[in-house]
Formats: C-alpha cells, sequence, structure tokens
C-alpha cells in the first residue's frame, strides 16, 4: 500500500498489477474451506463432468477476492467505498490471473475527495473473466 494524493492522482492512472500463481485444485480447496462455498463444481472432478465442464473452476468469489486484495494494497481498506464485479468468463485450472485497475474518474461526495476505478482480471491469454469497479477515498 502507497501514500496516494488525491491532487497529484490523474485519469489513466493504474494500479500495480497484482500477478496471481497458476489456479490449482489446493487452491480451490483451500478456499472452499475458507469460504465455507463446498460448492462441488469448484472441487469434484467427476461432479464437474456430469455437468457439462471439462473439469473443476475457481469459484467466482475467489477471483472477486483478488481484486479485494488489488485494492487493499493500493489503499486502505477503511477507504474503500464501493467494489462491485460482473462475472464475465469461467477462470480454469491452470489459468494465472492478473488483476488490474485504472482510475476513471475523480469526484467529492460526502466531504471526501473519492476516485472511481475501473477492475479486472484476465488470464495469461488476455482473455477477461471478471470485470468491476471499485470508489475509494484518498
Amino acid at each position: 500500500m502507497t501514500s496516494l494524493n488525491f491532487d497529484t492522482i490523474q485519469l489513466g492512472d493504474t494500479l500495480p498489477p497484482l500477478a496471481l500463481p497458476a489456479v490449482d485444485r489446493t487452491m480451490l480447496a483451500l478456499f472452499a474451506g475458507a469460504s465455507g462455498d463446498h460448492n462441488a463444481v469448484h472441487i469434484d472432478i467427476d461432479y464437474a463432468r456430469r455437468a457439462g465442464m471439462p473439469d473443476v473452476f475457481a469459484h467466482g468469489m475467489l477471483s472477486m477476492a483478488w481484486l479485494g486484495r488489488l485494492l487493499t494494497q493500493w489503499v486502505d481498506q477503511r477507504e474503500l467505498r464501493q467494489f462491485g464485479v460482473r462475472f464475465v468468463g469461467i477462470t480454469q485450472l491452470g489459468h494465472r490471473i492478473v488483476c488490474t485497475g485504472r482510475v476513471v474518474d475523480k469526484f467529492e461526495a460526502d466531504g471526501e475527495r473519492r476516485v472511481r476505478l475501473e477492475i479486472q482480471t484476465a488470464n495469461q491469454y488476455g482473455e477477461t473473466r471478471v470485470v468491476g469497479d471499485a470508489v475509494v477515498a484518498l
């Protein structure tokens, strides 16, 4: 996390990217335990195949958690005012995800100086998996 100044932040500025290790079965099992989301499509290959998938795949909320980490490595979590995402693709086993963000607006609200960010995850092929936005106070 760095010290940021509203006056020096410019539209188009980017957050330091967050690169993650390849998604594997251990990661999915650990996230299932930590989150309480034990949906079999994320941890049981036979179940996933019966559901028409080639294999298990990452929880959508795992991707959102990674985007949360992107944000909180940029600003203190207490400065987060809004955070939302839309899932646009499945994160498969073996995907190496990179989370990115950029400043798209600067404004004042409720007596605070804030910036709006566009955020996303993409795999090693450049395919977007999750898109979203966030508002942080600076």
